[in-house]
């Protein structure tokens, strides 16, 4: 896929390209209060839920299509580019009949490739040319969210960014939704022109969680940013733990650090061939470890035992994970290694045994 600058005209090319506005649209004087505020700091595109779907019914869930007329208020006092979040065909026909800008869909929604079909159908059918944005899916699937761009792209549409809002877990961990920010980098690998955006109002949950991940996302090299902004978040109606003020966002993005990785590749020359060098090294003695583990599959083949020996491998999780930490590294990321090369191992051994 070859995707287009999603970049609108009157907005220039640095970086990042800030999407700010409230969760949800409440009343008109909220929407124009918050987008006039947001004006005032230069803020390009104003976002703002109409539609809301909630986990559990019984909360607000968005005050539908007089929302859209409000944005196209904020459109016309303020010449701010609107964009609004659709999740069905229905939401893309009335978006598109109120002059909206940009159509994002929802993680609820990316998770869902039949309802991914139909918004696809339906752009495609009221000629809507984009920008259309693609959050990733709640679960941690990154072909599912390939697959919802793909959708997108074989309607038609070349302007579309991808928005990592992070991962739902059963996990308690000090963000609402886990990054793992191995999943959008690699899907920025493998489409270096598709834009990326990061949604740290929703990766976080907490305004105190805003400005860490708006600069983890720029150090890692994302387009831009789509954060929560909301005049007064304390009255908010939904989500107001994780929305900011229009000032307090202007804070943010001051002190936001942009490198330049143009200046620094030479100089990283010599470090990437030390890790060439190590990783070469990583592979070797995997390479060993697996000739011990086909070795062990003998034995037990030969003395009928079963594969899996649980005690021992929970006594090599928790030593090595210790030793990792000691050492600087994440228990988390050692658990995931070690879970792979045990994987890995146990196959290696099944092999023996049936042969």
């Amino acid at each position: 896929m070859e995707f287009e600058s999603i970049l609108l005209p009157g907005i220039n090319k640095q970086r990042p390209l800030i999407i700010a506005g409230p969760c949800s649209a409440e009343t008109e004087e909220q929407v124009m209060t918050t987008a006039l505020e947001l004006a005032n700091q230069d803020i390009k595109i104003f976002r703002a839920g109409v539609w809301k779907p909630r986990t559990k019914p019984g909360g607000f869930e968005g005050i539908g299509i007089p929302g859209l007329a409000w944005l196209q208020r904020v459109k016309k006092e303020t010449g701010m580019y609107i964009t609004t979040e659709v999740a069905n065909k229905n939401h893309v026909i009335e978006a598109v009949n109120h002059q909206i800008d940009i159509l994002w869909i929802g993680a609820r929604t990316t998770v869902n490739p039949f309802a991914m079909q139909e918004i696809a159908d339906a752009i495609k059918n009221v000629g809507f040319e984009g920008p259309v944005l693609v959050k990733n899916p709640v679960n941690p699937d990154l072909e599912l969210w390939i697959g919802a761009i793909e959708r997108i792209y074989n309607a038609g549409i070349r302007k579309i960014a991808a928005i990592h809002r992070g991962f739902s877990s059963y996990d308690k961990t000090i963000y609402r939704n886990l990054p793992q920010w191995h999943i959008p980098i690699e899907l920025k690998r493998r489409f270096p022109n598709l834009f990326l955006f990061s949604d740290p109002s929703h990766l976080g949950g907490k305004k105190e969680l805003i400005a860490p991940l708006c600069q983890q996302a720029m150090d890692l090299n994302y387009d831009g940013l789509m954060i929560e902004s909301h005049s007064n978040p304390e009255q908010s109606w939904s989500d107001k733990e994780q929305q900011i003020t229009p000032a307090v966002l202007s804070y943010i993005l001051n002190l936001l650090i942009i490198r330049d990785t143009k200046h620094t590749t030479e100089n990283l020359t010599e470090l990437r061939k030390q890790i060439d060098e190590i990783d070469g090294e990583l592979l070797s003695v995997l390479s060993k470890r697996m000739r011990i583990s086909r070795e062990i599959g003998q034995y037990k083949k030969e003395h009928n035992m079963p594969v899996l020996q649980t005690v021992r491998y929970d006594e090599i999780l928790e030593n090595r994970t210790s030793n990792a930490e000691k050492l600087g590294m994440g228990t988390n990321f050692m658990k995931t290694v070690l879970q792979a090369i045990h994987e890995e191992s146990i196959r290696q051994q099944i092999v023996v045994i049936n042969q």
